[in-house]
């Protein structure tokens, strides 16, 4: 039997987001986590947004942030925010880290993903980059910063075959969206302000300014994929409901 993120023990969710009870009830006390709802027997049940928050503080604090920096930064978003929006939150903030994946054997991913995976939930983990394996059948490269998204995705009804595909259209564009926006940096900000040959100075004054544009750049990158996606659905499910309703008994 699946187990999903909703109703979580505060231990099944220690387990899931790969951080002790004690450091749970530590943020709880801070008001880093939201309180959980309160069930039979007056056990605390957690959900995906408390697994995604927890995922989001461990990511501000890998970075460096102070618990008190922290605060501030959860207290700037939105009360309402979904599961899914504080996973993009994540994935901005663990964009600038370099890659770290961690060995994990079969036993410890299925104790980080909640459940026992089959060789099918391997292969579309596989396919969304989450695991690599490796040459030990029971040892495989873990992308920490993929996982849980990667967890959620399994229980979606769509095909290996989609996500690969999916995936695909994911590569190109945004290889070809890097290709323009870097042509655009060399013709409109390098080129003009080169002097001359080649200048370590300048260089690494160039760098440094390509390093600063990169957040500003992937942010709005997100915030127009978002737009035309939401934009994209409504019309397609809208006409979907026009056609529906004209198709539909005319009482």
């Amino acid at each position: 039997m699946r187990e999903s993120a909703t109703g979580l023990t505060v231990d099944e969710l220690a387990a899931r987001a790969g951080v002790t009870v004690r450091t749970i009830r530590f943020y709880s006390t801070r008001g880093l986590l939201p309180p959980p709802e309160i069930g039979p027997r007056r056990v605390g049940r957690y959900g995906p947004d408390h697994l995604s928050r927890l995922a989001l503080i461990e990511e501000l604090q890998h970075q460096g942030l102070t618990l008190s920096a922290i605060e501030r930064y959860l207290e700037q978003l939105p009360p309402d925010l979904s599961a899914q929006d504080l996973a993009i939150h994540r994935a901005l903030v663990a964009g600038w880290v370099p890659d770290k994946a961690e060995d994990a054997t079969r036993e410890q991913l299925e104790r980080r993903v909640g459940r026992a995976l089959t060789e099918e939930d391997v292969d579309r983990l596989a396919a969304m980059s989450v695991l690599v394996r490796t040459e030990d059948p029971g040892v495989f490269r873990v992308d920490p910063g993929l996982l849980h998204l990667g967890t959620r995705l399994l229980d979606v009804p769509i095909a290996l075959e989609t996500i690969l595909a999916a995936r695909s259209v994911v590569i190109e564009h945004t290889r070809a969206a890097a290709r323009e926006l870097s042509r655009l940096f060399k013709d409109e900000v390098w080129e003009p302000n080169r002097h001359g040959g080649p200048d370590e100075e300048e260089m690494a004054r160039m760098k440094s300014l390509s390093a600063e544009m990169q957040p500003m750049v992937v942010q709005a990158l997100v915030t127009a994929f978002q737009r035309s996606m939401k934009q994209e659905l409504r019309e397609s499910f809208g006409k979907e409901g026009d056609r529906s309703r004209r198709d539909g008994p005319q009482g």
